[in-house]
Parts: C-alpha cells; sequence; structure tokens
C-alpha cells in the first residue's frame, strides 16, 4: 500500500480545499513526520511498544493539522480523516490516529492535561513533542501571522510575542517526555533566540537604507 503518497496528496487537497496555509501544510506536515522519526530511532529502546504504533505516530504526524480549528471545524475534520482512513489502516489505528491529533495541541495540553490513551500513549507523546519541536521555527510563526491578514512588521512583532509567552516556556512547562526531544529542545531554544536576534539585526538593515550597525 502507497500510504506515503496518499496522506502526502491528501494533506495537499484539503490544504488548498481549505485554505490551511503553508505554515500548517505539507511542509509542515514533513518537518514534523521527520521529527517523529527522530524521536523514534533515540527513544524506541527504551520504549520497544513503539515498533508497533508507526503506523500510527507516522500518520498522525502527517495529518495532524487536517482539523486544525484555526482552518476548519475540528469534528468535521476528523470525520474526513476518519473516511479517509478507513480502507487504508486498521480499525484501532485509525481511532488512535484520531485520539492523537484530537488532543495534542498545546492549547488542549494546557486547558485539559495529556490524555489518557493506554498502549497508545507514547505514540502520542512522540507526536505531540515533534508538533513543539517543529513550532521553534521563528520563520514559521511569521509566515502564519502573514497569511491571516497582518502586516509584516506586525507578523513579526507578534511572532516574538508568541515565543515570550508561549514557545520558549516549553522547556519549564515540562512539557517534553523524551530524553532526545528535552535535549533537542534546548537547542533549538537557543537557536529561536539566535533567529529573533537575526530578525532583528535585519530589520534594522532595512530601516537604516542597509547601513549595518
Amino acid at each position: 500500500m502507497r500510504l506515503l503518497p496518499s496522506l502526502l496528496h491528501y494533506v495537499k487537497l484539503t490544504s488548498a480545499k481549505f485554505n490551511i496555509d503553508e505554515s500548517h501544510s505539507v511542509g509542515h506536515s514533513m518537518n514534523v513526520l521527520h521529527h517523529a522519526h527522530d524521536i523514534f530511532v533515540n527513544s524506541v529502546d527504551k520504549y520497544p511498544l513503539m515498533k508497533d504504533h508507526l503506523p500510527v505516530i507516522y500518520t498522525s504526524c502527517i495529518l495532524h493539522d487536517m482539523c486544525d480549528k484555526k482552518y476548519i471545524n475540528s469534528t468535521e475534520g476528523l470525520r474526513h480523516i476518519h473516511d479517509f482512513l478507513q480502507f487504508k489502516m486498521e480499525r484501532n489505528d485509525i481511532l488512535a490516529v484520531k485520539n492523537i491529533i484530537g488532543t495534542m495541541s498545546y492549547s488542549h495540553v494546557k486547558a485539559n492535561g495529556y490524555p489518557e490513551l493506554g498502549k497508545y500513549q507514547m505514540a502520542y507523546h512522540v507526536v505531540r513533542e515533534a508538533d513543539l519541536l517543529s513550532a521553534y521555527d521563528v520563520n514559521r510563526a511569521i509566515i502564519y501571522e502573514m497569511y491571516a491578514g497582518l502586516t509584516v512588521e506586525a507578523s513579526i512583532d507578534d511572532s516574538y510575542k508568541l515565543f515570550d509567552n508561549r514557545v520558549l516556556k516549553y522547556i519549564d512547562d515540562g512539557l517534553f517526555i523524551t530524553d532526545y526531544s528535552k535535549q533537542k529542545a534546548d537547542e533549538m531554544h537557543q537557536e529561536a533566540l539566535k533567529k529573533i536576534e537575526a530578525w532583528k539585526k535585519i530589520r534594522q538593515c532595512f530601516e537604516n537604507n542597509f547601513v549595518y550597525d
């Protein structure tokens, strides 16, 4: 079964249908998928049950924003995902995918904590952590705000606020479970700080008619 092309094609078509911009569409799905792969490779010896749940992990990574309430009614999005997967995966795995992507968002976790997903619990954390790691991309945050209709200047400023109020608090908030993600988050935290400072210098160059100070 050529599941990977089908999943990515679904994201492409759904993104076009519901105006899901590039900050949450195919490129983002691929980034989250790669983060999850790295988490899996570095954590599977400690959590061997994850071997059986790799289809759930990878599928959840690719589809997770296709029911994002910023773009689509979440219930409707999950129903479309169920219909898409019903002849491609086992019933229990489909339910696990829906449970993971329906409860993994930052806002849901902050409001409700982690769900109890039984044998799929670590699969849930791998997908959730992979999505959190992708949030350290400052440019992605700016792109989202620009597509939301803000000016470039306002998009950059709002992204600074997002990082100050949320992303740069992920580690202190204890949102990472796996050892790999804890280490990677620390690295990406530092890279994000550097990127923010670089943006400040870039903006200054434009404002000073490209005179670097």
